[in-house]
């Protein structure tokens, strides 16, 4: 049986949006933030006070097909 989930990664279509509503709405704070130049894309941590965690990833053209791992998420 789990006791808990580390973290989450999720990919968005719309990275500053997507950063914004978890920070702002949902209370979590970046801990790294990282742009990866080689794919044109940004990896952001950002956790809430109790430890839980989301990375937050943006994929240019990034398939809308859940099937992949590539995948936008929300």
């Amino acid at each position: 049986m789990f006791n808990a989930i580390h973290h989450v990664a999720i990919i968005c279509n719309d990275y500053p949006t997507s950063k914004a509503f978890y920070q702002q709405v949902l209370g979590f704070q970046v801990v790294a933030e990282n742009y990866r130049a080689e794919r044109d894309s940004y990896k952001c941590d950002l956790a809430l006070a109790d430890g839980t965690q989301i990375e937050l990833f943006s994929f240019p053209g990034a398939p809308t097909r859940p099937s992949r791992p590539e995948a936008q998420g929300l």
